[in-house]
C-alpha cells in the first residue's frame, strides 16, 4: 500500500489551496470594507459635512492593502502527505511548518460553513492528543477534504495499532 507521495530526490509533493478560497476571502473583504466605506462616507457627509466624508477613503485603502495581503497569504499555504506524517506549511513573514504524524491523529474533522459551501470549499481539521499540534487545512475542495479524511483516518489507524 502506498502511504505517501514523493517527487524527485525524495522531496514531498506539495499541494496548494484552490483559487476558490482566495476568491471567497477577497469577496468578503470587498463586501465588508466597501460597506464600511459607503456607510461611513454617508454618515460623515450627513453629520459632519462633505469634507469629513473623505475619511471614508480609509476603508478603501485598507481594501487595497488587504487584497494584496490575502493573495500573499493564500500562496503561502500548502500541504504534503509523506510516508509517516502530514506536513502543513504557511506564513509569509513568519513561516510555520506543522508536522502531524499519522499515528498521533485522534480525530479528523471536515467542516464547511454556508459561505464556504457556496464557493465549494471545506476545511480539514486534524486533532491530536497534544492541543499544540492540532492543524487545519482551510478551503480545500470537498472531494479532496473527504479523500484526505478517509486516507488520514486509515493511515492513523494503521500507525496507532502498534501503540
Amino acid at each position: 500500500m502506498e502511504t505517501g507521495s514523493a517527487g524527485r530526490d525524495g522531496e514531498p509533493v506539495w499541494r496548494g489551496l484552490p483559487p476558490g478560497l482566495l476568491r471567497m476571502r477577497r469577496l468578503l473583504l470587498v463586501v465588508w470594507l466597501g460597506l464600511a466605506a459607503l456607510v461611513g462616507g454617508l454618515l460623515l457627509a450627513l453629520l459632519a459635512g462633505p469634507v469629513w466624508a473623505l475619511f471614508a477613503l480609509l476603508p478603501l485603502a485598507a481594501l487595497g492593502w488587504g487584497w494584496v495581503l490575502l493573495g500573499r497569504n493564500w500562496r503561502s499555504w500548502r500541504y504534503a502527505e509523506r510516508a509517516d506524517d502530514l506536513l502543513i506549511s504557511r506564513g509569509v513573514l513568519w513561516r510555520e511548518q506543522t508536522v502531524v504524524p499519522y499515528g498521533r491523529m485522534q480525530l479528523i474533522e471536515v467542516a464547511s460553513g454556508p459561505v464556504a459551501r457556496r464557493f465549494g470549499l471545506a476545511s480539514v481539521q486534524l486533532h491530536t492528543a497534544a492541543a499544540a499540534t492540532d492543524a487545519t487545512i482551510p478551503g480545500v475542495d470537498p472531494a479532496e477534504a473527504e479523500r484526505l479524511r478517509d486516507r488520514l483516518t486509515e493511515l492513523g489507524e494503521a500507525r496507532s495499532a502498534g501503540l
